[in-house]
């Protein structure tokens, strides 16, 4: 799509240059184009095909641009999951580390009380 896009740039470029030339050089090239004298509607003429191919580029770049959007948003989706499963997998390690401190801290309490002295017979 881009290349299209940049394509479509390069030839209504191109054609207003080329028509830019052909009017600034008339008197010289009237007789290599057959063209006996420029009239308005030869004018009207070049530039209703000059806005023609300059809103088809237009449109290309539009939805070259559009297609971009879309992919960047579904990038941007796709971070915001990975960024939500990484969070979720470090909260279950913190959880799992706090249980075992809870459990060896009950295990602490449970050896440093003293216990009831038993009488053997």
């Amino acid at each position: 799509m881009k290349q299209i896009d940049k394509i479509s740039h390069l030839v209504t470029t191109l054609y207003f240059a080329i028509a830019l030339v052909i009017f600034l050089l008339f008197d010289n090239i009237k007789g290599i184009l057959k063209i006996e004298e420029l009239t308005p509607t030869l004018v009207v003429n070049f530039l209703l095909i000059g806005l023609l191919l300059f809103l088809i580029s237009w449109g290309i770049s539009t939805m070259a641009k559009n297609n971009l959007e879309a992919e960047l948003s579904k990038k941007e989706t796709e971070k915001n999951e990975l960024k939500a499963k990484l969070y979720d997998f470090e909260q279950g390690i913190k959880l799992k580390n706090i249980e075992k401190k809870l459990d060896s801290i009950e295990e602490e309490r449970e050896a440093s009380v003293l216990r009831k002295r038993q009488n053997f017979k």
